[in-house]
């Protein structure tokens, strides 16, 4: 029998309430930084309440755009940015599952080998093997294009792993009732694992999206022109390093637009988001 104390309660709602705060603080500023004029916030005396400036400040960061550095509307960057995460999350799901789906259910020479092998790469991300990639993008003409955004980034071990994990607890009746239905290893495939694995599809698409739209350093290595900087390299962009006073008004504003999207499908997907990574771990 469990022993209810009140007071574990307070003291776990006390630390609960303090993490939030932690975390929430830093967004309200800048909330309230996007809502004054550019006076206000660089005066250091910034008040603690929403200012008077919030629709002309949006509007000119969506649709105008007006940093010294970067005249870009954030409202293209946005698009930029929803473009390669979606393309990122849909194109690690599609080649982890089909990987996952050989190595489980085909037997081949090296199989294991060959899971190995993928699950070694986690130890390569994209900045160690950053300048062969970057080669091989620019002789295939791919720079400043969405391909060159997406295409080098949807290899995924963690999706292998992921899927594997989880076609490992399918029971193999299913397989055998397939066999005997006349169902081959595509209909197999298409009409039983892909069904059973929206839950995991789910859970992936979540990380994996919001880990595209955090990319920074590829996106500022391969674009060279505004027109196709993602909506990070914009704010890097927006504030400046020189003479000249940056816009925090506006970088706050696109800060807070940054944030909308990658908190829109977690909330979303919240409820598929962990059924999926519960049933993975079983």
């Amino acid at each position: 029998m469990v022993e209810h104390r009140p007071w574990n309660d307070v003291i776990a709602y006390s630390i609960l309430t303090f993490g939030i705060f932690i975390v929430a603080f830093p967004v309200y500023l800048a909330l309230v930084a996007s809502t004054h004029d550019a006076a206000t916030v660089i005066s250091g005396n910034m008040p603690l309440l929403p200012g008077g400036h919030i629709l002309e400040n949006y509007y000119r960061a969506i649709f105008v755009g007006g940093s010294r550095t970067s005249r870009e509307p954030v409202g293209h960057l946005l698009l930029n940015s929803f473009i390669s995460a979606t393309g990122i999350a849909v194109g690690k799901i599609f080649i982890s599952i089909l990987s996952a789906y050989a190595v489980v259910y085909f037997r081949f020479p090296f199989r294991k080998t060959a899971f190995w092998i993928i699950f070694v790469t986690l130890m390569l991300p994209v900045e160690v093997r950053i300048y062969p990639t970057y080669k091989v993008v620019s002789d295939l003409h791919m720079l400043d294009t969405y391909a060159g955004l997406i295409l080098p980034l949807i290899a995924s071990a963690t999706g292998t792993l992921l899927f594997r994990q989880f076609f490992m607890t399918v029971p193999d009746e299913l397989l055998e009732a397939s066999r005997i239905d006349g169902a081959g290893p595509f209909r197999f495939f298409w009409d039983t694992l892909l069904p059973l694995s929206v839950t995991t599809i789910a859970a992936l698409f979540v990380i994996q999206f919001i880990y595209g739209w955090n990319q920074y350093l590829w996106p500022l290595l391969i674009t060279t022109q505004d027109s196709m900087q993602t909506i990070v390299t914009g704010i890097k962009k927006m504030l400046t390093t020189t003479d000249e006073l940056a816009e925090w008004q506006l970088a706050m504003a696109t800060a807070v637009l940054a944030m909308l999207p990658p908190v829109a499908v977690v909330v979303f997907m919240q409820r598929l988001f962990v059924r999926g990574l519960v049933e993975t771990e079983k």
